[in-house]
C-alpha cells in the first residue's frame, strides 16, 4: 500500500515539487483547474506530461486507500489513472502541511451521453460493470446490510411552501417561473406521497466510483473511453443505485423528454454483461433514485433564489432541465420501473455479484 512522504523541507511551491518524482527538465505550467478544495497544475518533463495536484488538507488514510484501489484497476487494464510513484515509492508527498499527488496527464476529451451510438452505450455501461466487478476483487467486503434513509415528501412539501413564502414579489417573469415551478413540484409531492420506497432492500453492496457521469469520462477519437476519473468520490453503497444514477447523469434531455430511454436500455445491457444483478434491485434503484429527486428541493432553492449550491449525486440534479426531469419521470414512472432492468429478464449467469 502506498504511504506519504514528509518533505525535506516545507516550501510547497509547485516549480520545486518535481524533483520528488525524478522528472527531468520539468517546467509547471497553471494551475489548470481551481476548485473550492484543491488546485492543480500541468508538469511538461522529459518524460511526458503530468498532472499535480494539491489536497490543502490531505486526509491521508482515504486517498492511501484510494491510490491503492486506482492502482489494481490500473494494473486490471481499465482505463483509471493511477498515481505515479515518487522517487521514494511514495505517492503521496506532503510540503507546508500541503498533500500533492502526481498523475499522467489525461489524453481524451469530453462527450455527453446523448452523443453516444447505441453500441457505444452498452461498452459504457460495460465498462462501468467491470469497474464494478475489479472494486468487489480488490477491495475489503462491504458489510450487506446497508440502510438507506428514505426522505419524507411532507418534510420536502414543507420545505418548498417556505421558498414559496420566499419568492420576491417584484412582478418579474423569473419571480413567476420560480414560483410555477414550486407550486409544480408541491402538487407533485402530493400525488406520489403514497409512492415513498421502504428504507432497506436487499442489494448488492460494495465499492463504488460515486460520481460516474459525463464529467469524469475522457474519450479517444475512435469514441472508446481513454480514462475514468473522478476517483476522490470512491464511496460504498448499492451497485444497483450507482448504474440508475449513472444512466440518468448520462443519458437526460435537458427538456420536457426526460431520459433517452434506449440509450438507458443499452447502457444497462452493457453493464449487465459484466456484473449482472436482477431485476429487482434495478426497479428498487430507480424507484429510490426517482423518490429522492422528487423530493430534494435544494436544486429548485439554488437555480431560482440562488441560496446554496445543488446537492445531490449524478451531478446534474441541479442543472437546468433537472425539474422538468422530476416532472418527466413521475408521469413515466411505471414505463422506467420496466426500461430500467428489461435487461436483466432472463437469469444471470456466472454473476460476480452473487460469488
Amino acid at each position: 500500500m502506498p504511504t506519504s512522504q514528509s518533505a525535506c523541507d516545507t516550501d510547497p511551491t509547485p516549480s520545486r515539487l518535481p524533483r520528488r518524482w525524478d522528472l527531468p527538465e520539468a517546467r509547471v505550467s497553471g494551475p489548470v483547474a481551481e476548485g473550492r478544495d484543491r488546485r492543480s497544475w500541468r508538469v511538461d518533463s522529459g518524460d511526458g506530461p503530468f498532472l499535480l495536484v494539491e489536497y490543502p488538507r490531505p486526509d491521508r488514510r482515504r486517498l492511501l486507500f484510494q491510490h491503492g484501489v486506482t492502482a489494481a484497476l490500473d494494473a486490471a487494464g481499465l482505463p483509471v489513472l493511477a498515481p505515479v510513484p515518487a522517487r521514494t515509492g511514495r505517492t503521496l508527498v506532503t510540503a507546508g502541511g500541503h498533500g500533492f499527488v502526481l498523475y499522467p496527464w489525461v489524453s481524451g476529451r469530453r462527450r455527453g451521453g446523448l452523443e453516444l451510438t447505441y453500441g457505444q452505450c452498452e461498452a459504457l455501461g460495460e465498462l462501468l460493470g467491470r469497474l464494478h466487478a475489479e472494486l468487489d476483487a480488490c477491495t475489503p467486503p462491504v458489510q450487506q446490510s446497508m440502510l438507506v434513509p428514505t426522505p419524507r415528501a411532507a418534510d420536502a412539501a414543507e420545505a418548498v411552501d417556505a421558498l414559496l413564502d420566499s419568492v420576491p414579489d417584484d412582478g418579474t417573469d423569473f419571480a413567476a417561473l420560480t414560483g410555477r415551478r414550486l407550486r409544480e413540484r408541491r402538487a407533485l409531492l402530493d400525488e406520489y406521497a403514497d409512492f415513498r420506497p421502504p428504507e432497506l432492500d436487499v442489494s448488492t453492496v460494495g465499492h463504488l466510483h460515486g460520481s460516474f457521469g459525463p464529467g469524469c469520462l475522457r474519450y479517444g477519437g475512435s469514441g472508446n473511453v481513454t480514462a475514468v476519473l473522478g476517483w476522490d468520490s470512491l464511496t460504498t453503497g448499492p451497485v444497483a443505485g450507482e448504474l440508475v444514477r449513472a444512466a440518468v447523469a448520462l443519458f437526460t434531455f435537458e427538456d420536457d423528454r426526460g431520459l433517452d430511454l434506449e440509450r438507458v436500455q443499452s447502457f444497462v445491457r452493457g453493464h449487465r454483461a459484466a456484473f449482472p444483478l436482477d431485476a429487482g434491485q434495478i426497479q428498487g434503484a430507480v424507484h429510490r433514485e426517482w423518490w429522492e429527486r422528487l423530493c430534494d428541493v435544494r436544486p429548485l432553492r439554488h437555480r431560482y433564489l440562488g441560496d446554496e449550491p445543488a446537492g445531490g449525486t449524478g451531478g446534474d440534479r441541479g442543472s437546468a432541465g433537472a425539474s422538468g426531469l422530476v416532472a418527466w419521470w413521475s408521469a413515466n414512472l411505471d414505463r422506467t420501473l420496466e426500461v430500467f432492468p428489461a435487461p436483466y429478464a432472463a437469469p444471470a449467469e456466472d454473476s460476480p455479484a452473487y460469488g
